[in-house]
């Protein structure tokens, strides 16, 4: 061990090096955390034992996956028409169930029930695949989770800026145009994620995904709602079998937007970057990889259920004419107060899930310097503040400082570059084939010991390079929406 045990313990679970010093300290641990009652304390791997469960789990993905995802997936479909549009939409989810099912084989290398636990997505192909595959994949991570950071950060910013409107229109009857800066808002956002980045470990944000799930359920159900409410009032489904029209946009345009459509719809289906530190707080027997697939199936089930619906819905009210973001694109104006609850729901699930993606990235950072610095002071030093009516907060100087820089990193390129919504979906087509398609079929096929050109291993190998090529084109078409962009561009002046 590095560092003092009995301090650092408690919080950082994520970080224990296997080997407990001597009795008295563990002892002092289980005290410090919680006094179970004679049952054991801990897991196999001399962790605190893990109390996550089927439904946790299932929580902790719907958080990660039903993000701000949704509300574009009515502009994607309607670039994509009535056909093409649905069908890229279950072969996705099924992508996505089938990797992430081969994923959470690979919790444990070798056998599935005792086998040697990988505590994060780089620790599974640290230890099953190894190499410079182990770099590329935390460089494509951690990328990713940056990118994801900062859509968020202008998502809320966007969906705060809404609000102000709807009221604006509302108190002025619809004469002001009502022009919002966005740069305030995200300041506010800013402030509120380093104040939570605060909160030491993963498995402490337990109740902040089940309030991010009940908002993400709130403001997709609204949106599904109004979108029902215009379809009934329109008297028809608006769109077509094929999209948006070509008198709508051009040729080439239509293309390009089609590509960025299938960007979209990866991006709206990207967990599996945490996948494995969502497996790592379930409790076991029954194996983990067990409870984990249950959960994907069901979550996988529900958000596609609900992506069809939210979709499918906002097309047919909108048509051609579907907004990129389906509660801030103004396609509804009333009732107000509805569009503003809908919206304040955006925010606090961003807020959420903003930590939750960032969590493994802090983790992954500190553990880091921990290990190349135990002697350091500033790095390791725990300070105990008492907080009243809770255990004392564990205050450390280089967690503060760090997630303080990166928030204000997130915020800043997100003031720098407010139409984050390509740039995310270059970032979402990216890593879609690497984190979601790639390294689970790669560590799939080294961990059974599939043989080389057997069935088994050419279809893998087939679907792996069909999700390659959506990638590349999902990719190419979000550069072209960047490259149109920025011929209107001016730094930090962003207002609607």
């Amino acid at each position: 061990m590095q560092y003092k045990m009995g301090e650092n313990a408690a919080s950082k679970n994520y970080q224990n090096n296997h080997h407990l010093h001597s009795h008295h300290q563990v002892f002092d641990i289980s005290i410090d955390v919680l006094p179970q009652n004679g049952s054991k304390c801990f897991d196999d791997d001399g962790r605190l034992k893990r109390t996550g469960t089927l439904w946790t789990a299932s929580a902790h993905i719907i958080t990660a996956v039903i993000g701000s995802g949704v509300l574009s997936l009515a502009w994607a479909i309607a670039q994509l028409g009535w056909i093409a549009g649905p069908a890229v939409m279950f072969l996705f989810s099924f992508v996505t169930y089938y990797t992430s099912s081969l994923l959470t084989d690979c919790y444990r290398t070798g056998d599935p029930d005792t086998g040697k636990r990988n505590y994060t997505y780089m620790d599974a192909v640290q230890s099953i695949l190894g190499g410079v595959k182990v770099s590329l994949c935390g460089l494509v991570q951690y990328i990713g989770i940056f990118g994801i950071a900062i859509g968020y950060t202008i998502a809320s910013s966007i969906s705060m800026m809404a609000i102000k409107r709807s009221n604006c229109f509302h108190q002025s009857g619809g004469q002001n145009p009502c022009h919002v800066s966005s740069n305030p808002y995200m300041i506010i956002f800013g402030i509120t994620e380093i104040v939570l980045s605060q909160i030491p470990d993963f498995d402490q944000l337990w109740w902040l995904s089940i309030v991010a799930a009940v908002m993400s359920f709130t403001y997709s159900t609204i949106g599904l709602g109004l979108g029902i409410g215009k379809v009934a009032a329109n008297g028809t489904f608006k769109g077509s079998l094929t999209g948006i029209s070509i008198e709508t946009v051009t040729e080439t345009e239509k293309i390009w937007r089609s590509f960025q459509a299938l960007g979209a719809i990866a991006f709206a289906y990207s967990y599996s970057v945490i996948l494995i530190e969502i497996q790592d707080t379930i409790k076991s027997p029954p194996a983990e990889s067990k409870t984990m697939k249950k959960a994907a199936k069901i979550s996988v089930v529900v958000t596609t259920t609900f992506y069809m619906l939210c979709g499918c819905m906002g097309y047919a009210a909108f048509g051609d004419q579907a907004p990129g973001n389906l509660l801030t694109g103004f396609g509804f104006y009333n009732p107000y107060w509805l569009i503003d609850i809908a919206n304040v729901a955006i925010v606090i699930h961003l807020v959420g899930a903003y930590q939750v993606f960032c969590q493994p990235l802090f983790a992954f950072i500190e553990k880091w310097a921990n290990q190349k610095w135990p002697e350091n002071y500033f790095i390791t030093k725990e300070f105990k503040i008492p907080v009243p009516g809770c255990r004392p907060y564990k205050l450390n100087l280089f967690r503060l400082i760090w997630r303080t820089i990166f928030v204000l990193s997130t915020t800043v390129i997100s003031m720098l570059l407010p139409f984050f919504n390509d740039v995310v979906g270059i970032l979402g087509a990216l890593g879609f084939w690497p984190l979601t398609v790639y390294f689970p079929v790669e560590m799939y096929i080294a961990q059974k010991k599939i043989p080389k050109w057997s069935t088994r291993w050419i279809c893998l190998q087939m679907l792996s390079m069909a999700c390659l090529v959506i990638s590349l084109v999902a990719a190419a078409g979000s550069i072209a929406g960047v490259v149109l962009d920025l011929k209107v561009y001016k730094p930090f002046k962003t207002s609607y």
